[in-house]
């Protein structure tokens, strides 16, 4: 309930792929996430953070230092806004996934699928394999083998572990309907 009360963005990048996460999905991921070991306690990285759902929910669940990384410094505002507004004591920063350094026990992501700009998700996976030894990954469902072959080429190895369905209400000229249901699949990585 209270990932469902967040702020989300007010203006959203096709290019980007800045689609919420629905809170529901999101408290299932983190809750799969925090259920094997990996929030409480844990450095989390949420990355392409968008309104600070994966960030601002790990910090709720216990983690113990949190990154929210944006290219876009509007979503990262209104991330902020989130965090202060719950009281929750986060670092959240503009930048490009590309460029960051560090060190995290867990990355939990929502990356851009890949569908506007081709292979966008790879920089994501790749940046989540070098930050962390586990990856909360999703994914648009059907895309599996690509990951999985990616992640295995950077010496890791890929689960599946739930497929959701994800609602994609109507925000750019090019959709065509009031919603689109996206079939989604949430991958774990491990180095």
């Amino acid at each position: 309930m209270t990932l469902q009360g967040l702020k989300p963005l007010e203006a959203r990048s096709p290019e980007l792929e800045q689609y919420p996460t629905p809170a529901d999905i999101a408290s299932d991921v983190l809750w799969e996430a925090f259920g094997a070991g990996h929030v409480e306690g844990r450095s989390v990285a949420d990355l392409g953070c968008g309104n600070g759902v994966f960030a601002i929910g790990s910090k709720l669940l216990g983690a113990s230092k949190v990154l929210g990384l944006d290219i876009d410094c509007a979503a990262v505002a209104i991330a902020s806004e989130n965090a202060k507004r719950l009281g929750v004591d986060i670092d959240l920063h503009s930048g490009d996934v590309r460029k960051l350094k560090g060190s995290f026990d867990t990355v939990i992501q929502n990356p851009p699928f890949g569908a506007q700009t081709r292979h966008a998700d790879r920089a994501f996976v790749e940046k989540a394999l070098e930050l962390a030894p586990v990856t909360y990954s999703m994914h648009n469902d059907g895309t599996q083998a690509f990951v999985k072959e990616l992640v295995q080429a950077l010496g890791g190895r890929t689960e599946t572990l739930k497929k959701y369905k994800f609602g994609i209400p109507y925000a750019f000229e090019f959709h065509r309907k009031a919603t689109e249901t996206v079939s989604v699949v949430l991958l774990r990585f491990e180095r």
